[in-house]
């Protein structure tokens, strides 16, 4: 027996949601996806009138869904942004240089301006050689923490006012499972947020907070958009790869797990004490990016490398005060450069004062 569309009752029906059980034609599929995301965007008033907005980009199904749901609710809804594609080459050869052709070709595809910023321009060093240099274990950790300096400095660069990126629910339910496995208080209340960044480096904004991963490939499927689906070399080896496969096993029994671990964490908060002990975001003395130590991790990770101890930034979570941590990072190859002088321009994302 033919099931019609529960919405409009004429279509037959092409899908079940994951996450409401709906059965829906593609159009109808479309429209709520779409209505959801533009909803999320309108309830927490993640994007203002003339603002310029870098679009995490890197070929893969979120991004490449994101960059087009942004584009067409940009159209459709007047929001009057400046969209603009911004990618990072993390270096790593079979996986990044074939996604940046993905992302190359959504440039024409959306009509949008794309910058291309890679580790070996910022730091000296591609994610092949840092494999190289250290093997598989923590690699995902330089890559994690170099990724996210990179992307801020570029969009500082381009001069952005937010950044959009494609993290979806499946993604932050991993994350907050990661910090509740960790025993990592402080990130818990904050790993949920729908906007990061706002105590002084660029705010990062999530559209897809809400949207599940399953959603997402559905729509790229029907849309037949033009993505990236190859999983990096490097990503068997990562711990999130365990809460992932947890997350998926709670979906399959329950779909509201995914919502209801992101909606716990929504409600957590640390009281006031607490929160007093945690420490004060301020700069990097080396780099000048927004950090809560004198040395902020990227520099850390990149003294390590430069020195040949990479496991340096991993094994030390404190860095020296005072004098100590004034020294230079360049300790290893001349021609490696420094964080701060890899992008001239704007300064680099600082610290709000403390409140």
């Amino acid at each position: 027996m033919v099931k019609l569309c529960n919405r409009c009752q004429k279509e037959r029906a092409a899908l079940k949601r994951p996450k409401t059980s709906e059965q829906l034609c593609k159009q109808c599929f479309y429209a709520a996806l779409e209505g959801e995301v533009h909803e999320t965007i309108v309830k927490h008033n993640l994007f203002k009138p003339g603002e310029r907005i870098a679009v995490a980009a890197s070929g893969g199904k979120d991004s490449t869904v994101l960059a087009h749901i942004l584009t067409t609710l940009n159209e459709r809804h007047s929001y009057g942004l400046d969209l603009f594609l911004l990618s990072i080459d993390e270096g790593i050869t079979g996986y990044r240089d074939d996604s940046l052709e993905t992302v190359k070709r959504n440039e024409q595809q959306y009509g949008l301006p794309l910058r291309i910023l890679s580790y070996k321009e910022l730091y000296g060093w591609t994610m092949d050689d840092i494999v190289r240099a250290i093997g598989h274990k923590n690699n995902c950790t330089f890559c994690g923490v170099f990724r996210r300096q990179a992307l801020d400095r570029g969009a500082a660069l381009l001069k952005a006012d937010k950044m959009a990126t494609g993290h979806n629910a499946d993604d932050i339910a991993e994350t907050v499972l990661l910090n509740i496995l960790r025993g990592d208080v402080p990130r818990l209340g904050r790993c949920a947020s729908i906007i990061t960044g706002e105590e002084g480096a660029l705010p990062r904004v999530k559209p897809f907070k809400y949207t599940y991963e399953k959603e997402i490939v559905m729509y790229a499927f029907f849309k037949k958009l033009d993505y990236f689906s190859t999983e990096c070399i490097y990503s068997p080896f990562a711990a999130r790869g365990a809460a992932r496969e947890f997350v998926k096993d709670l979906e399959q029994v329950r779909p509201r797990a995914i919502c209801d671990l992101i909606r716990s964490a929504e409600h957590f908060r640390l009281d006031a004490k607490a929160g007093e002990s945690l420490p004060v975001p301020g700069n990097c003395q080396r780099c000048g990016y927004i950090s809560s130590q004198d040395v902020c991790k990227a520099c850390l990770l990149l003294e390590g490398l430069n020195k040949g101890k990479p496991t340096l930034g991993i094994s030390r979570t404190r860095t020296p005060k005072g004098p100590k941590a004034l020294k230079g990072i360049a300790a290893g190859p001349e021609s490696a450069p420094r964080a701060s002088d890899a992008l001239q321009g704007p300064p680099t994302p600082k610290a709000s004062p403390a409140r």
